[in-house]
């Protein structure tokens, strides 16, 4: 089988060339700098290559050499803390080898290959393992990395070592087979696992809008769609920071370079609420911004889904964030129109819908080979121009996600973030958490989100209402009505991602506000009936205790303190 061909014909990233024959996806090195790329169609005697790099220069006639391997990942100690591009390879290695500039043809592995990592044995000479079972552990940046038998082995343990290794030294031999701690793994084929099971506990992320009306489950998808400006990656930010995965997958696919820059410079210095490292030592970050190779930033999202899923079959749970899925659907839509193939709507190839379930859906909670429980819960930004969500990448991901976040312009316009819509954001996730919240928050907790969110969708109503007549002609109830969504909205949905203490709230303080903005409300009610006026409780003090309690240090001392003042507060009001 030839192994070296020429190129035929060169079309911005789409090369194609004769004189080989390789298989579907195989890696190919492209020209005199050898450029990384893969194929993506075979017609008769031509291949057609998708390269991951600047094809400027690149001409007719150069060579090209088929390495028959598909675009593999390295999975293996050392994934924690780096930062790779969509082919993952190291980007600091790659700015110490050249500086600030990547130029082409450069390769690196994913994995460091010099460093030695000290290998703790679990099982011992003799014992019969099965396939993704952990023969053993690398302590990681504070973490506990099994070492697992790879997919498609098992048998006796034929020897294994303990010591200090590199990830390219055998560490044990199991049925005749040599076992290494670095696994290689085709990024586009999702990694094997037992069985998928029902999600059944939310993805804490202590954003209250989003665990309190619209919660992710561990192991759920999740659209955030939205307009230029209005938020989808500082919430997509403070899900990689807060959420209570072990790791975090955060994949800047196509995104400008200077929001990628506070990503990679505020990520070190934040601290990891649970264990006071850094919040480095737990994220992966894949970058491949807007202005690099095009075609690299098709194949980062399955680079980032293959290092979830190998986390995943540790039994940890892993929270991926695609930023965004629009600017990849835009790479797909462009490697399309070079292949002259037909286009879809608004240009994207009709494959865009299948393409997107297919990354989607390896999202999940598993049980793993070795029958540990793990889970990938997956957040897709999407961006649609002019923040039209009618358009084809927006209602392909609603089709598949469980979770839509929509992001409102107008919202974001009055100065309100997160600029979430709670009147056209759902979460179908929502109704089969409700036991959960019960036993582990509190028995009433369904109750008090239904409240707020039926007194949301009153107020829109009214809204209508006080455009035609003004809030002046409303009834005191309705007035009231107003009045407490309004703090639902100020005090509780409104939260600032940027303030130490208001940037996460954990879900036992989420339930306090709701129970105090009730237990107000109930209060007001009365009050209404004694004709106390509505102003007149607008105005209380106590209301702008609790809207600024959100910053205090003491803060739940503060909470505690209202609760207990309350109905002394609202009876010095007085009324008939």
């Amino acid at each position: 089988m030839a192994k070296e061909g020429v190129i035929y014909r060169v079309a911005g990233p789409v090369v194609t060339a004769v004189g080989i024959s390789p298989r579907m996806y195989d890696v190919i090195l492209v020209g005199k700098e050898q450029l990384m790329g893969e194929v993506i169609k075979i017609v008769g005697e031509k291949i057609v290559i998708q390269v991951y790099e600047d094809t400027s220069g690149v001409r007719p006639g150069e060579k090209v050499f088929d390495t028959g391997q598909p675009l593999v990942a390295e999975l293996g100690p050392g994934l924690l803390g780096s930062v790779y591009d969509g082919i993952q390879r190291p980007l600091p290695v790659l700015r110490d080898k050249m500086g600030d500039f990547i130029e082409r043809g450069v390769a690196a592995p994913g994995l460091d290959h010099s460093v030695k990592w000290p290998f703790t044995p679990l099982v011992k000479q003799g014992d019969k393992v099965t396939e993704g079972q952990a023969i053993g552990t690398v302590p990681e940046r504070g973490f506990t990395h099994k070492i697992l038998v790879p997919p498609k082995m098992s048998g006796t343990v034929d020897m294994i070592k303990s010591g200090e290794f590199t990830v390219d030294e055998i560490v044990a031999v199991i049925g005749g087979q040599e076992v290494r701690m670095m696994q290689k793994w085709p990024v586009r084929r999702g990694r094997p696992f037992g069985k998928k099971m029902a999600p059944e506990e939310p993805l804490i992320t202590g954003q209250r809008v989003l665990d309190t009306l619209f919660p992710l489950t561990k192991g759920g998808t999740g659209a955030i769609p939205g307009g230029f400006g209005t938020g989808k990656t500082v919430t997509q930010q403070q899900l990689s920071k807060w959420s209570d995965a072990e790791i975090v997958v955060y994949i800047g696919c196509g995104e400008r370079g200077n929001e990628m820059t506070e990503v990679l410079t505020s990520f070190p210095k934040l601290e990891d609420p649970r264990t006071g490292e850094p919040l480095m030592n737990r994220t992966v970050l894949i970058a491949n911004t807007s202005n690099m190779p095009v075609a690299a930033r098709e194949a980062s999202v399955y680079t980032g889904m293959t290092i979830a899923e190998y986390y995943r079959d540790m039994g940890l749970n892993v929270s991926l964030m695609a930023d965004s899925s629009s600017r990849w659907a835009e790479a797909m839509r462009e490697i399309s129109s070079r292949l002259e193939e037909m286009p879809g709507e608004e240009g994207y190839p009709a494959y865009l819908s299948a393409r997107l379930s297919e990354f989607y859906e390896r999202a999940g909670r598993v049980v793993s080979l070795s029958g540990g429980i793990g889970s990938i819960s997956v957040v897709g930004a999407v961006s649609p121009p002019g923040g039209d969500l009618s358009e084809p990448v927006t209602q392909g991901t609603l089709r598949i996600v469980r979770v839509f976040w929509a992001l409102d312009t107008k919202l974001r316009e009055r100065r309100h973030f997160p600029a979430i819509n709670w009147l056209t954001s759902y979460s179908l996730y929502a109704g089969q958490l409700d036991g959960w919240y019960k036993i582990n928050v509190a028995e009433d907790f369904p109750e008090m989100r239904d409240w707020a969110v039926e007194l949301l969708q009153k107020e829109a109503e009214l809204q209508e209402i006080v455009q035609l007549v003004g809030s002046d002609a409303l009834p005191d109830e309705q007035k009231l009505t107003l009045e407490i969504s309004r703090m639902i909205r100020e005090i509780f949905l409104q939260q600032n991602a940027y303030h130490p203490i208001d940037t996460y709230t954990p879900m036992s303080r989420q339930y306090t506000y709701l129970k105090l903005i009730n237990k107000f409300a109930a209060n007001a009610a009365k009050a209404i009936d004694n004709e106390v006026s509505v102003e007149a409780i607008g105005n209380m003090d106590l209301r702008n205790r609790l809207a600024k309690s959100k910053f205090e240090d003491n803060i739940d001392d503060e909470l505690k303190a209202i609760g207990e003042t309350m109905d002394k507060e609202f009876e010095a009001l007085g009324g008939k």
